[in-house]
């Protein structure tokens, strides 16, 4: 019985909480927010701030049970699109691009309140390759989507998962 209560109270006292979605949130934290991801890209995509905020603030209201808050969270993400590009990759024979690598690339500054340590400032980029026989206003759209959907994934893990 004694190592029945000794293993409830250490259970209770154990500071970080587990999700199913490998998230580890502290239970001193209670409220997200996610500012506006601002576009200083040199070639400016409109919508894309838009779609990034978006994009972190359904993951995060997806696999966490935190409430979303205007203003500033006990967590708050804000960041900044710093890059957004198209470059050749691989040359062909004749001297011309075989292959085009599109490129997103984000700043985010993640404030934890509650754990300080776990707080950080990082920039994020990812990328896809697509056939330099087609033009970037062909594939755009899909390509953009597949980057945001993993650069809101190193996001959230950057910030939640501590493997």
């Amino acid at each position: 019985m004694i190592i029945y209560v000794l293993g409830i109270v250490m259970l209770n006292a154990c500071k970080v909480s587990y999700s199913f979605t490998g998230a580890s949130i502290s239970p001193q934290v209670k409220t997200i927010s996610v500012q506006y991801f601002q576009n200083r890209a040199s070639l400016v995509q409109p919508g894309l701030s838009q779609y990034i905020t978006d994009a972190l603030i359904d993951k995060c209201k997806a696999q966490t049970n935190l409430d979303l808050i205007n203003g500033t969270g006990d967590v708050n993400f804000e960041g900044e699109i710093t890059d957004y590009n198209t470059r050749p990759l691989t040359v062909a024979a004749d001297a011309r691009a075989a292959m085009n690598r599109f490129t997103i690339t984000v700043r985010v500054k993640f404030i934890n309140a509650a754990d300080p340590d776990l707080s950080y400032e990082q920039s994020f980029s990812r990328y896809e390759d697509y056939d330099s026989s087609l033009d970037l206003s062909q594939v755009e759209k899909e390509l953009s989507d597949k980057i945001v959907e993993l650069l809101v994934e190193d996001i959230f893990n950057k910030a939640f998962v501590n493997w």
